[in-house]
């Protein structure tokens, strides 16, 4: 019986573990195309900005 219940422990620990996986999988692809638009503005404004600035100088 202690086989048993170790067993199954360990089912539900790997059961919990995937549906968190799970989760969180489908939060950031909920928020994926805000994320990469966000960070290709910030990454454009670093970019532009000092080729701006430099080329005024």
């Amino acid at each position: 019986m202690a086989a048993i219940n170790q067993m199954m422990a360990e089912i539900r620990y790997k059961a919990q573990i995937l549906a968190r996986t799970n989760k969180l999988e489908s939060g950031i692809m909920d928020s994926g195309i805000i994320g990469f638009a966000i960070g290709l503005v910030i990454s454009m404004i670093l970019v532009v900005l000092p080729v701006f600035f430099m080329g005024m100088m």
